[in-house]
């Protein structure tokens, strides 16, 4: 049967807006490193899943570039994007073309976002989006533009915090404004070779401010550090980064095996001064394999992971008593109270599993903003609107415990407690010297006012014992370490049906 030539016409246009129809310019591309943004979607999508929006589209540059140029050069106007579907479920992906003059954002492809964002929020889709790119676009002059300050991407995509979960992916020069569509994503997961900034090396030079490479600008080991990455991965990785992190907003798991519990009775140490990495507490409570830390080199005292417990998902945060002892600082005020944020916008349970001596203090903790940032965490853990679960794994002093249970002992669903933890107002012995620092400078002799200390202080710990605590039901429970997963999942099961 012959086909139409209006037919024809589209199926050829079509033919132009694949990568094979420019080999030379994907090799050049391929040969740096870098993907198309074809290439990303179809990494990640399942296969003959991609519905695409604007695939016609070029550059409004129809008065500099012939018709056969910005077909050529301008395909899709550098931003390809439409719905999909991953593990089966529906979801929007999108990607900024490094083919096309360095995903750097054009007028048109403005609209383009603006259209699919609109779709977005209309059907609630999950949302990953390709970032990487060189940021605002000067060259487009077929529009009407002085300041182009009226663009609504940014806006609009903004708007869709705490309504659609939205991931960012990063694995090339990331600028201006491909890196403000980075920022307002909910995660950000980036590999080796990426560099994010707010100002590329033209835009740094044209402040007046020298010559920077595009890899010096904002590497990811500093990115990782400042807290503005939340997955590094290798670039090998990123895909399979970019799919777990949108996974956890597609739905439970109908299988799922976990790590012997018992485990879990002896990876506490008994003696308070004795650090330990929290980590495989994390992994043997979960699901296995379904663990992802969030940003381990941003403020380390304090943990962040999503992860699935009978195939839901949770949010899991907790001290990390490796650094600093596990006290809050204000950067883990940050991290702990944008991770609730984001558990709470997601739908997700948290779990918090405290050992904390309790809030930083001391002029130079005070001089980092310790009182707004930390109380920001007490703010976002009160106003949860998903189910907390509490678990003292060791210690739980002060405002810094209250803080990691949403508050008080009586926020978290229920709140637990492993044996030989201890709670209390402040940290024991400072609680000793404090309340008794007039008997105890009445006492002349240095040793005998230390062992007088130590007395007091064991006996002030015998008393913190979270089965006193628990007896005066200021906690809900103290229980074998092994029960904590399967209480967990039985209380994530009732308010799933409440």
């Amino acid at each position: 049967m012959a086909i139409r030539d209006d037919l024809l016409q589209v199926l050829a246009r079509r033919a132009l807006t694949e990568d094979s129809a420019r080999p030379e310019a994907v090799e050049k591309l391929h040969a740096r490193g870098g993907r198309t943004a074809r290439e990303h979607i179809a990494a990640v999508v399942d296969p003959g899943s991609f519905v695409e929006y604007g695939r016609f589209v070029t550059a409004a540059q129809a008065n500099r570039r012939s018709d056969d140029e910005l077909l050529d050069r301008t395909v899709a106007d550098g931003i390809v994007g439409g719905l999909a579907t991953i593990d089966g479920r529906s979801c929007a992906v999108l990607s900024y073309d490094y083919l096309v003059m360095a995903g750097t954002q054009g007028m048109r492809g403005h609209i383009k976002s603006d259209r699919l964002i609109d779709v977005i929020e209309r059907l609630a889709l999950p949302t990953l989006f390709f970032a990487a790119g060189g940021g605002g676009r000067p060259g487009d002059s077929d529009l009407p533009l002085v300041s182009a300050l009226d663009v609504t991407t940014f806006a609009a995509w903004a708007r869709l915090a705490g309504r659609v979960p939205r991931i960012a992916v990063v694995d090339d020069n990331c600028f201006a404004g491909n890196a403000v569509i980075a920022g307002c994503a909910d995660l950000i997961v980036a590999c080796d070779g990426s560099s994010l900034g707010m100002g590329g090396p033209a835009m740094i030079a044209g402040g007046g401010l020298g010559e920077v490479a595009a890899a010096d600008v904002g590497p990811l080991e500093t990115m990782a550090a400042a807290g503005v990455v939340d997955v590094a991965v290798d670039r090998d990785d990123v895909d399979d980064a970019a799919r777990d992190l949108l996974g956890y907003s597609l739905g439970p798991r109908e299988h799922w095996t976990a790590a012997d519990q018992s485990v879990l009775r002896d990876v506490v140490p008994e003696r308070e001064q004795v650090a330990y990495d929290p980590g495989p507490i994390v992994e043997a409570l979960c699901d296995a394999g379904s663990v992802t830390m969030l940003g381990p080199d941003f403020a380390p005292e304090l943990f962040t992971a999503l992860g699935r417990v009978e195939g839901r998902v949770v949010g899991l945060f907790g001290n990390d008593t490796r650094h600093v002892a596990g006290a809050i600082t204000a950067a883990a005020g940050d991290k702990a109270a944008r991770f609730l944020r984001l558990c709470d916008s997601a739908g997700f349970p948290v779990v918090s599993l405290v050992d904390t001596p309790g809030m930083m203090v001391g002029p130079d903790a005070e001089a980092t903003g310790m009182v707004r940032r930390t109380s920001a965490l007490l703010i976002a853990g009160a106003q949860l609107s998903v189910p907390m679960i509490g678990v003292v794994l060791r210690r739980g002093y002060g405002l810094g415990a209250q803080a990691m249970l949403g508050g008080s002992t009586r926020e978290p669903l229920m709140t637990l407690a492993w044996p030989g933890a201890h709670m209390g107002a402040m940290g024991l012995e400072g609680a000793v010297r404090l309340s008794l620092r007039v008997e105890l400078a009445a006492i002349e002799d240095p040793a005998e006012r230390e062992r007088t200390v130590a007395e007091l202080t064991a006996a002030m710990r015998k008393h913190s014992d979270v089965l006193n605590v628990a007896r005066h039901f200021e906690i809900d429970d103290v229980i074998d370490p092994a029960e904590t997963r399967g209480l967990i999942a039985c209380l994530l099961a009732a308010a799933a049906a409440g």
